[in-house]
């Protein structure tokens, strides 16, 4: 049973230590998502498989205790955002590891415009800055419930949640090229393309007429 009092890991690590793939994939995400170690990456997949193992056992079993942590698993998922009203059991396994990356309260807060960076919007949690709700939270890896989405901003006591903060005003900015930075049309950009390449042609020299 072990120590109580001892915290025991709630993630499993990768079987083999040595995978390139897999080790090129985290690299990536690490990047992508601004995560402190690979650790917070093993405990989004460990979550993500627990998900797919409750789909799995409720779907085999055909029973009213089947139906109901099925419902159950559904409810929590699109609680999370992870899934819509529509969804069934089998789309629970479909769900990939970036979909759980991207409801952490690191990302929601950079999606948002609220941090310039990913790794601003770890140290914004940190430091005590932010509040999900009117609550403080500190945990990079918090996951957010689709009800909190609207709910998350600055903490009341913090310095960043005035307006005029130098961060506020440089976020601000950045926001504002943002939109009006105009629209990418590929279709304009190949006809650029085209009319660069296509050679100039050539002015024909008048013939000169044969001397009498």
């Amino acid at each position: 049973m072990g120590d109580p009092r001892k915290r025991h890991k709630s993630y499993s690590t990768p079987s083999h230590p040595w995978q390139r793939t897999r080790i090129e994939e985290e690299k990536i995400l690490v990047k992508e998502y601004g995560v402190g170690n690979k650790k917070e990456i093993w405990k989004m997949n460990s979550i993500l498989r627990r998900f797919a193992g409750v789909a799995k056992n409720s779907v085999a079993l055909k029973t009213k205790q089947g139906e109901k942590e099925k419902k159950q698993l559904l409810d929590r998922l699109q609680t999370l955002g992870l899934l819509t009203p529509t969804a069934q059991a089998v789309d629970v396994l479909n769900l990939k590891l970036k979909d759980i990356m991207e409801r952490r309260l690191q990302t929601l807060i950079y999606r948002k415009g609220m941090a310039r960076t990913v790794k601003q919007a770890r140290q914004f949690i940190t430091h005590r800055h932010i509040a999900v709700a009117g609550k403080i939270v500190t945990q990079p890896s918090y996951l957010v419930l689709k009800k909190e989405e609207d709910k998350i901003g600055f903490l009341a006591s913090s310095t960043l949640s005035n307006t005029e903060h130098a961060e506020r005003i440089i976020l601000e900015k950045k926001k504002e090229v943002k939109q009006e930075k105009p629209k990418f049309d590929p279709g304009r950009r190949r006809q650029k393309n085209r009319q660069q390449r296509r050679p100039e042609a050539k002015q024909e020299e008048p013939k000169k007429g044969k001397s009498e």
